[in-house]
């Protein structure tokens, strides 16, 4: 296992990650692989975004509802025509699919990730 790229710290600190909840989930077809269209609220301050997701592995009923992390300042993005917002964090298995990371349910919409 190659060894990661040491970063500043402030480089870290630079992303912002906040806690959001998935409002809604949609078919994507265009995307070369299977992903679904999320759009999750992060809270009064930041609002609702929109992203696309390779986490087919949940279904709709699975992701509605659940709190996630996002990180939301990192530009927009073109994907298959659609305009990704934020990046939703997984944690990537070695079949390739995603494991989202797992946030209590009590945590506040736009919390910052410490």
């Amino acid at each position: 296992m190659e060894q990661p790229t040491v970063i500043d710290y402030s480089q870290f600190e630079a992303v912002e990650m906040r806690v959001g909840c998935v409002l809604a989930v949609r078919v994507f077809p265009e995307a070369r692989k299977p992903a679904w269209q999320i759009q999750v609220d992060f809270g009064p301050a930041l609002g609702q975004r929109w992203t696309s997701a390779q986490v087919t592995n949940y279904s709709e009923d699975e992701l509605v509802g659940r709190r996630v992390v996002g990180a939301i300042n990192l530009g927009k993005r073109r994907i298959a025509g659609f305009e990704s917002e934020f990046l939703l964090l997984g944690a990537v298995q070695t079949d390739g699919s995603v494991v989202l990371l797992d946030v209590d349910p009590s945590a506040e919409l736009g919390s910052p990730i410490a």
